[in-house]
């Protein structure tokens, strides 16, 4: 990391033509990744990437450069070439520099990055063959471990220095089952801003035959049938519809931008008033965690929908300078070779007050959800489609068949409207989300919900 003389230096130099403001982000991460596919182990890297990014606002446009060499020279060149981006009026910067705090503290107990290769190798062993040694019918299992160390150091031209170490370990497990043309995925993955101690409590061997299970039962479900149902969405599915069907559009650079189904309706009901959605960097071990966002905002917890209505956006630097507010502490970069913009961290539909039981025993017919696939959504318009990874009928409030193939589509603001029923369970799901071809690590949740009436897009019935 760099001395405070050196960083104050650069964002004088950086504001030695004028702007608004400019800041510095300093990083270095240590990254070990192991793939093993087909029995074989397909990449092992590790390795050290160290750099610097430093960007300057000015009339609320950007500027933004890097470098990998931190010596002091490179550095000054870049700030130097950076001042030059704009022309403008002369900038003030603050050369006080004054060490931000952290409201939250996440202990780590075992650092991956000291825990030996073989460990690691003999972990995702493991799993592979636990995954196989299910049934005959599994055509091909991926195990993935990733950890990183990242050490991180923003100084900003109104006078904050932040640092923060972050610490991820996690584990992926994605299984293929085949049989007569038929094909069918089960994916289990768990992990977080947490040591290698995430394998005391998390067994890679359980999470792999989780997974073939899954496969397998999908294999010989029947096929889902379309049309308009209830829908039961259990906790276990983790909050996939939360982060695609809400949480993108309320980063404030869609919604300032028209870009977002929730532009212009802060104080308008969006959702039942059963839904509150809320944003929180400061939980535990959580993937998504952090005691700094990339710009040195302290993490904070964000309401964004409170029993319906919409209260908020999620905030970074530059969209709060737009709207003369204060950020939120969701300015995020994959890299320092990224620019920060408005990101989500761990997002949830706050728990209410039915019981998972209750809310399947008073759905007569209807999906029931138990496992998430993959998903996208149109920001604009909030439409939205997801693949149902593991699905069941119910039958006269009970979970009845498998069945496979089952698709949900819809709009985001009318299914959150049409949610009548929210269960007092929490369940979270891991993942790293895209935008702007950068990549963060993220983690979302939602209890146990209903919602009155959905598409699921299956078989047809004649």
């Amino acid at each position: 990391m760099l001395d405070t003389d050196l960083l104050a230096s650069l964002l004088k130099e950086v504001l030695a033509r004028g702007g608004d403001y400019a800041d510095v982000f300093v990083e270095s991460r240590k990254v070990t990744s192991i793939q093993l596919e087909d029995g074989r182990l397909e990449k092992i890297i590790s390795g050290i990437d160290s750099g610097a990014g430093m960007r300057l606002i000015s009339g609320g446009k950007t500027a933004y450069g890097f470098s990998n060499d931190l010596s002091r020279d490179s550095l000054i060149r870049l700030a130097t070439d950076l001042s030059g981006s704009f022309s403008r009026k002369t900038g003030t910067c603050v050369l006080d520099m004054t060490k931000r705090n952290p409201t939250f503290d996440s202990s780590i107990t075992i650092r991956p990055d000291l825990v030996p290769m073989e460990r690691k190798i003999r972990l995702v062993k493991s799993a592979n063959t636990a995954a196989r040694s299910l049934d005959d019918h599994i055509r091909q299992v991926t195990v993935t471990y990733r950890d990183f160390a990242q050490k991180v150091q923003v100084a900003t031209s109104d006078g904050t220095i932040a640092g923060d170490e972050r610490i991820q370990t996690v584990a992926a497990v994605q299984v293929v089952a085949a049989e007569t043309g038929e094909i069918q995925t089960g994916y289990e993955a768990a992990g977080g801003n947490i040591g290698f101690e995430l394998f005391d409590s998390v067994s890679v061997e359980d999470m792999a035959q989780k997974a073939s299970k899954r496969a397998i039962m999908m294999l010989k479900a029947g096929k889902a049938p379309g049309g308009r149902m209830p829908i039961v969405i259990s906790s276990e599915a983790g909050g996939t519809m939360i982060h695609e069907a809400i949480g993108h559009g309320l980063e404030a650079d869609l919604a300032q931008q028209g870009l977002s189904i929730y532009s212009q309706k802060l104080g308008q009901e969006v959702a039942s008033r059963l839904v509150t959605v809320i944003d929180d960097s400061t939980l535990p071990n959580k993937r998504g965690s952090f005691r700094f966002d990339d710009e040195g905002i302290p993490s904070q917890r964000t309401v964004l929908v409170d029993r319906g209505m919409l209260v908020g956006y999620l905030y970074d630097r530059l969209a709060a300078m737009r709207d003369s507010v204060k950020p939120t502490g969701n300015g995020r970069r994959e890299s320092y070779r990224h620019r920060p913009i408005p990101r989500m961290t761990n997002t949830f539909l706050a728990p209410g007050d039915s019981s998972p039981d209750d809310i399947l025993r008073s759905t007569p017919k209807g999906l029931f959800v138990r496992k998430m696939g993959g998903g996208q959504v149109n920001t604009v318009t909030g439409d939205f489609v997801f693949d149902v990874q593991e699905g069941y009928m119910i039958e006269n409030g009970k979970i009845g068949e498998a069945v496979r193939g089952a698709t949900l589509t819809g709009n985001g603001q009318e299914v959150l409207r049409s949610i009548d029923m929210v269960a007092s369970d929490l369940g979270f799901s891991i993942g790293t989300c895209g935008k702007d071809a950068q990549g963060v690590p993220v983690s979302d949740a939602m209890p146990t919900i209903r919602v009155k009436e959905m598409v699921v897009g299956g078989g047809v019935a004649m």
